[in-house]
């Protein structure tokens, strides 16, 4: 028994000793197969990462065309849109020598040579291109999907600049914050045909060009970039901040002793071609070389010339004869700088002529109406920031962090950017568009970082630990922070999805509220105002109304506009503001000398509508005042210094034009029952005088809701 058990297992040990022999190295996989299959099963990932990313923030940007029609929205989108048609059915020759008599009269504008072309010639592409393959799609349709499709593209090159700047993990993270942030589905919901749409991509594209060229010296990216940046150029007036920002980046770079060959051939190649294509847009012209916004793009192009001649007579020369050509070219500079000193203090130079520019660096120094009358101009509150970018406010200064400690040429960028984007953000709301991206990427570095560091420990065996207890302690924690990042990302979607669909994807020109039932309420009184008077005015009627209905008024009603949103004449505005604050006898000489057929307010005092004419009412004021010292803001306020419209509102305040024209007959209408005549809804108020009659004008049609109030003046009676 004992032998035959034996034998047995001498039986059961053989065939594993024959398996273990037979072993050889050939039946090994292949380290370096293994790696390439990792590596495209890695990559392939990535793409499909981004493929949904794409399709998401295209998506998520339709809520405006799912509620309401594909319409254009705002108000600056309507005259590119008018741009565009024009382009796209005249050609390019005819809309570059455009001269456009239907606004700004009398004086007519020159499109062609007064905008950035970039966004019309970019629809215009498309266009032709989908017609050329026989998809036959209406231009309206291209201008309202155009930036929901860029916001795509977007998504893709914040990948590859957080990518070149830290890492592929933290670059998806950026991606996905970017494609669906608030601060930038701002500008880019469908129907939001303005320049922002596309310019936030040509800003991205453009640093991402030029930190790969920093990385890898090659002046094909440098020349990629420069390629980007003109197309920023024809895109958006803030180019400004690119040709300003990168400058600055190199210089922090030369001061911090992290020059490089690679930085001199990145910067270098991108200042000569960027400059040259930059000449090419008419708007912007030779004001790329001599404007004083753009100085400081050649001053450090000259300093990093004689940085690099400096070292080469060194090496070459020796320290004494570089330090005597040093010094030379540095007394120079000295005189150079102190003769323009003088001539700024003499005032030879101004600098403050580009007023938006420099009340960015500087806003309490700003003195211009017209540019504090934009609400967009406005310092931003600490709410839009929450409301614009979520929690990624909190995780900026993390990623900011972890970028000072990496001390990289990206991550140095990146803080740069960062930086200085908050900044701007925080002087004006606008620019929180531009503060979007570079907080994706930077919270994105943050949460990259922090998620690696506990995933670690998540991950790590407690049997090969010393420790065990210590390392159980370190897992919990690991794992509650990776909940807690879910938490917040599911907080994060939940967010800019309510945002988009709620705050973002109402077009202005059609007003929505929830009736007492719960059911929805359109309000269509704009477009109502614009079809009566392209279908009842004379094709060359005249009409005058605010600034902030030019755009909107030529586009739709194809009528001739005597102001607009381009707000490139200030007298002509303030003459309009003059003429809504007088007297309704002095109104009437003033619109007889700019053949004034017909005028037109926005009230909103019927429905509770609170961006209407009466509250906008002091900035005509202010701007009028600007330039005729008749007009004087404190005549428009009672003895409290309050602006009111009830019993308690100045004599000179109930007697304007402005508020005949918004009040005319409203005395007569009962609003609410619990109120008398005349309530004012959002002024919450009884107006102060209903007994009143017009007699150089008379109403010609209000809207249904009584939001538009078109008047026609008098004809001045025969003589004789």
């Amino acid at each position: 028994m004992q032998k035959r058990g034996k034998k047995e297992k001498d039986e059961v040990v053989k065939p594993k000793v024959e398996k273990t022999v037979n072993l050889t190295l050939d039946d090994l996989p292949d380290p370096s197969e293994l790696k390439m299959k990792e590596s495209t099963l890695q990559i392939m990932i990535i793409f499909l990462v981004l493929g949904m990313l794409y399709i998401v923030a295209f998506c998520l940007r339709l809520f405006s065309v799912l509620r309401y029609e594909s319409i254009i929205h705002e108000f600056d989108p309507h005259f590119n849109f008018r741009a565009t048609k024009t382009l796209v059915y005249d050609g390019v020759e005819a809309f570059y020598n455009w001269f456009d008599t239907l606004v700004w009269y009398p004086l007519g504008r020159w499109v062609g040579h007064t905008v950035y072309p970039g966004l019309m010639l970019t629809s215009g592409a498309i266009y032709h291109t989908l017609h050329f393959f026989h998809f036959p799609i209406d231009i309206r349709n291209v201008c309202v999907f155009l930036a929901p499709l860029f916001a795509g593209n977007t998504a893709l090159v914040t990948y590859i600049l957080t990518k070149d700047c830290w890492d592929s993990g933290a670059g998806l993270i950026a991606a996905a914050f970017v494609a669906i942030v608030p601060g930038y589905i701002s500008r880019s919901v469908a129907g939001s045909y303005d320049n922002e749409a596309i310019a936030i991509f040509a800003i991205i594209n453009t640093f991402m060009g030029f930190v790969k060229s920093v990385k890898t010296g090659s002046m094909k990216w440098a020349a990629y970039s420069a390629v980007a940046y003109c197309y920023m150029v024809h895109a958006w007036g803030g180019y400004i901040y690119i040709i300003n920002l990168l400058p600055v980046y190199v210089y922090g770079m030369v001061l911090i002793g992290r020059y490089s060959h690679r930085l001199y051939v990145a910067y270098s190649t991108f200042y000569v071609l960027g400059t040259l294509f930059s000449l090419l847009v008419p708007f912007v012209g030779f004001a790329a070389v001599f404007s004083n916004t753009h100085m400081a793009a050649p001053i450090v192009f000259a300093l990093l010339q004689f940085h690099n001649i400096m070292g080469f007579l060194r090496m070459h020369l020796g320290d004494k004869l570089a330090l005597f050509f040093k010094k030379m070219v540095s007394f120079l500079a000295s005189g150079a700088i102190a003769i323009f000193a003088a001539c700024l203090a003499l005032g030879v130079v101004d600098i403050t002529k580009t007023g938006r520019f420099f009340y960015m660096l500087n806003p309490a120094a700003n003195t211009i109406p017209i540019i504090a009358s934009i609400s967009e101009h406005q310092a931003t509150p600490w709410s839009s920031f929450f409301f614009d970018l979520s929690f990624l406010v909190l995780l900026m200064p993390v990623g900011m962090y972890f970028c000072f400690r990496e001390w990289t040429d990206g991550a140095i960028f990146l803080l740069t950017y960062g930086i200085t984007a908050t900044y701007f953000g925080c002087v004006m709301t606008r620019l929180i568009l531009v503060l979007a991206p570079v907080a994706c990427m930077l919270a994105a570095i943050a949460v990259s970082r922090t998620l690696s560091l506990f995933m670690r420990d998540a991950q790590r065996g407690s049997k090969q630990d010393r420790n065990a207890v210590s390392n159980a302690a370190s897992k919990t924690v690991a794992w509650c922070v990776t909940m807690l990042f879910g938490f917040l990302f599911l907080f994060y979607v939940v967010h800019c999805t309510w945002i988009t669909s709620e705050a973002y994807s109402s077009p202005s020109i059609i007003l929505q509220a929830n009736g007492a039932n719960g059911q929805r309420v359109i309000f269509d009184d704009y477009r109502e105002g614009y079809f009566w008077l392209q279908t009842n005015t004379a094709e060359d009627a005249k009409i005058m109304s605010w600034w902030d209905y030019g755009y909107q008024m030529a586009s739709m009603s194809n009528r001739t506009t005597l102001v607009d949103n381009n707000t490139w004449n200030n007298t002509h505005i303030a003459t309009v503001g003059r003429c809504l604050a007088s007297s309704e006898e002095d109104c009437y000489r003033i619109m007889k000398k700019l053949d004034v057929d017909y005028v037109l307010v926005v009230f909103g005092g019927f429905i509770g509508y609170s961006s209407d004419d009466i509250n906008k009412f002091l900035w005509p004021i202010r701007i009028g005042g600007s330039v005729y010292p008749m007009i004087k803001e404190k005549d428009y306020l009672n003895d409290h210094g309050e602006y009111r419209v009830d019993a308690g509102a100045s004599k000179r305040m109930m007697n304007s034009m402005m508020y005949k024209m918004c009040y005319h007959r409203f005395g007569e209408v009962q609003t609410s029952y619990q109120h008398p005549t005349g309530f004012d809804r959002v002024r919450n108020a009884v107006i102060g005088r209903k007994d009143f009659k017009l007699s150089k004008i008379q109403e010609a049609f209000t809207t249904e809701h009584w939001m538009v109030r078109i008047y026609r003046v008098k004809k001045e009676p025969n003589r004789g």
